[in-house]
């Protein structure tokens, strides 16, 4: 049977489940994610961030439970959005990079995407903002619903990324709601930094009485710490910023001066704080509606930048600053108001569908490999959490450890990369060349393919290829 057919069938019955759920609603709680693109963990001011202000996020995370240890599944818009509404990693379905909107989603992943699911669980399900994801261009895509329906939203709001998905996300809670219901904000900034970081100048915002360097000098953030190429990095991490049509990435990379990337932090944190302005008119919207105490929000971002770390920006990387996102969770049953959860390994891909399912009450689907957060928001004991997690990239595969992070590359002459995150954060050494470290580089190999292998799933190409030895 064609997918299209399928998915047109699984359509046509959750419009029969809607209908017969009508009447038995309101006690389920309603769900609103919020998401942003391109803004990594630290661009938030509740982490400590002297460069950056964010009222309206800071405020959730006042009300909720922020999580550090959080990270997408893949640095890259596309693949990053695939593993969260549908739950599966992006190498599931090949996908290592920005591609596939055209191809049709398989059927065993359109049976469980989020909208999907619960839609199955008669809530009305809303999308608004950006789509980009696989499977949303042809098929059984109406006119006008850029394909979201394919996840399972019956409702696209608007296509529009900015101030209008506020407006509609508003108008969308001041309605009547006999259902609960999912609600999408899907937002676009601070992503526009791409743009405007092609010839760094300062565009907007500079005072008239003072000189541009002046500005520099006293306004702009200053470079990070881990501002300088690592020592002993893998040589295809700097090669793959000058291939295809980004060229640009390596070109700032050898070509900024420390002005430059001071300017391109400055309108970075600009464009989180337009973006804060925008969720911030939705947050207000829902307190007004009556609807905040019986409403689970949720906000993370599809992967992170590198804001000038290692001179570079941009995603794509394995590196800290690409590959972990905020994630904050607020509601009535977390416990602990304003916690920040510094332990526990969470992805914000294949976990958001079981969180957003167990808050819900609805079964979480054996298919999908992730796990709820919600026993950490309650505060008890979590004794069977992972000890690893794996984020895949187009250039490489990562695996996060308590400890240590390594990273095997898909090409290059010194293919892997080693990081003692305790005592290095900024990831300014790799230990895959230091002797001394020989276990722990074994250790990392073991568990890289050993997290695939535990869960049934297959190998990202170029893994069990470009693996020195590995013994698990």
């Amino acid at each position: 049977m064609k997918t299209s057919r399928v998915i047109s069938i699984i359509m046509a019955m959750l419009a029969l489940t809607e209908a017969l759920y009508a009447a038995d609603a309101p006690a389920k709680p309603n769900i609103l994610l919020i998401t942003t693109d391109q803004q990594h963990a630290g661009m938030l001011s509740c982490t400590g961030n002297p460069w950056v202000k964010t009222p309206a996020l800071d405020r959730l995370a006042a009300n909720g439970m922020r999580f550090e240890r959080a990270y997408c599944a893949n640095p890259v818009c596309v693949p990053s959005r695939f593993s969260m509404f549908s739950g599966l990693m992006p190498s599931a379905i090949g996908l290592g990079g920005n591609g596939m909107l055209e191809q049709p989603l398989p059927e065993a992943v359109a049976k469980n995407t989020m909208g999907t699911v619960f839609r199955r669980a008669g809530y009305r399900t809303a999308y608004g903002g950006k789509v980009h994801l696989p499977g949303t261009r042809g098929g059984t895509v109406k006119e006008g619903h850029a394909g979201i329906e394919n996840y399972g939203f019956e409702e696209y709001l608007t296509a529009d990324e900015r101030d209008d998905l506020s407006a509609a996300c508003v108008r969308f809670l001041q309605q009547k709601h006999e259902r609960p219901f999912l609600l999408v904000a899907s937002f676009i900034n601070p992503h526009d930094i791409c743009g405007i970081a092609k010839k760094v100048k300062l565009r907007t915002g500079k005072p008239a009485d003072i000189s541009e360097q002046e500005f520099i000098a006293k306004h702009c953030p200053t470079l990070p710490v881990n501002s300088g190429i690592p020592e002993n990095e893998p040589d295809l991490l700097d090669a793959s910023l000058f291939q295809g049509a980004h060229k640009d990435r390596g070109e700032k990379r050898h070509g900024y001066r420390d002005d430059d990337w001071r300017v391109y932090r400055w309108h970075y944190a600009r464009l989180v704080e337009d973006v804060d302005r925008q969720i911030g008119l939705v947050l207000d919207a829902l307190e007004k509606s009556g609807l905040a105490d019986n409403t689970w929000v949720v906000f993370t971002s599809d992967h992170g930048d590198m804001d000038g770390a290692h001179r570079m920006g941009h995603k794509m990387v394995p590196y800290e600053e690409a590959i972990r996102v905020p994630f904050l969770i607020a509601g009535n049953g977390v416990v602990k108001k304003g916690a920040v959860e510094r332990k526990h390994l969470v992805s914000t891909g294949i976990d958001l569908i079981p969180t957003l399912c167990d808050f819900a009450g609805l079964a979480i689907p054996r298919e999908l490999p992730g796990k709820s957060v919600r026993g950490l928001t309650e505060g008890g004991a979590v004794t069977d959490w992972r000890d690893t997690l794996v984020v895949e990239s187009g250039i490489a595969c990562t695996v996060l450890m308590p400890r240590y992070k390594y990273t095997l590359f898909y090409g290059g002459k010194q293919r892997e990369q080693l990081i003692d995150l305790e005592k290095d954060p900024g990831e300014m050494k790799n230990l895959a060349v230091d002797p001394v470290f020989q276990s722990q580089l074994e250790e990392g190999r073991r568990q890289l393919t050993q997290w695939y292998k535990a869960r049934g799933m297959v190998l990202p190409k170029g893994v069990e290829k470009g693996m020195p030895h590995h013994d698990g």
